[in-house]
Formats: structure tokens, C-alpha cells, sequence
């Protein structure tokens, strides 16, 4: 039997921000890195939330820009994406990244997260960033790990 292409993607403002990507910007990011059907949450959060599910899940006290909870590959992902907007702001301003540039970023990253990929080493991380830069390429979004 086939495995499905359908995506079922919600998409969950927790915090108040006037630069947040729309739902159909999420939608498209989180569509072109996906390999196959899966069920998926993305959830913006403030900076406590972040810090607190990044200290409660990775033993790391501060907010990070995106962490990923995946819960089944197969046949279909499963699994949630969280993003921290005062995280993601600070970042592209300190990178000189257009904000979208850098959600559409993080949301291909967790994205490929939720499907098993890693960057726990070298390997993993060039192969990984290759997918990423590839992905993003065909979105019009340039290589996030090199300056445009």
C-alpha cells in the first residue's frame, strides 16, 4: 500500500508578534521538506515556553530557535516543531538574514529532524546542510550557512 502525501500541518500561535509567518508560508516550508505524508504541529512560542521546554527536553536553560519532537517515522511523520520568534528575530538580525529567510530555514531544519536526520557529526551535518540549502533553493531562499 501506498504511503500518503497528505500533510496535516497545524499551525499554533502561542505568543504575540507582529512579524510571525503566515500559515500558508509554514505550510509551503514545512511541504518541501517532507519526504512522504505526516501529521505535524508547529508552534510559535514565547521565550519562557522556549526555555522551558529546552531546559525540561535537552538539559539546555535558555530559549532555543527551534526544537523538533518527533514521534513516529513510519509509515508517516508524526511529530512537532517548536519555534521561539524572539530567538529567530535576534539570530537573522545578528546574521544579516531576512526573517523569513530564517523561519523558512528553521522549519526545513525541524523539519528534516522529524524524518530522523541528524547533525551529530561532521557527516551528518554537510549531508544534512546540503538537503537543507537544496530544499530552500527551490523555495527562492538563499544558502543559510553561507553569506548571499
Amino acid at each position: 500500500m501506498a504511503t500518503s502525501k497528505r500533510l496535516d500541518l497545524s499551525v499554533q500561535y502561542a505568543c504575540s508578534r507582529d512579524d510571525l509567518p503566515r500559515r500558508d508560508a509554514v505550510r509551503r516550508w514545512a511541504r518541501a521538506a517532507l519526504d512522504g505524508g505526516g501529521a505535524v504541529v508547529v508552534r510559535f512560542v514565547d521565550a519562557a515556553e522556549g526555555q522551558t521546554l529546552n531546559r525540561d527536553y535537552r538539559n539546555k536553560d535558555y530559549a532555543t530557535n527551534v526544537l523538533s519532537f518527533p514521534y513516529e517515522t513510519d509509515p508517516a511523520v508524526q511529530g512537532d516543531l517548536v519555534i521561539c520568534p524572539a530567538v529567530v528575530a535576534r539570530e537573522a538580525a545578528e546574521q544579516g538574514k531576512a526573517p523569513e529567510a530564517h523561519y523558512a530555514h528553521l522549519v526545513v531544519h525541524g523539519m528534516l529532524h522529524l524524518q530522523g536526520w541528524d547533525h551529530d557529526n561532521d557527516d551528518d551535518a554537510a549531508e544534512m546542510e546540503a538537503e537543507e540549502t537544496r530544499i530552500l533553493a527551490g523555495l527562492g531562499y538563499p544558502d543559510p550557512y553561507h553569506d548571499a
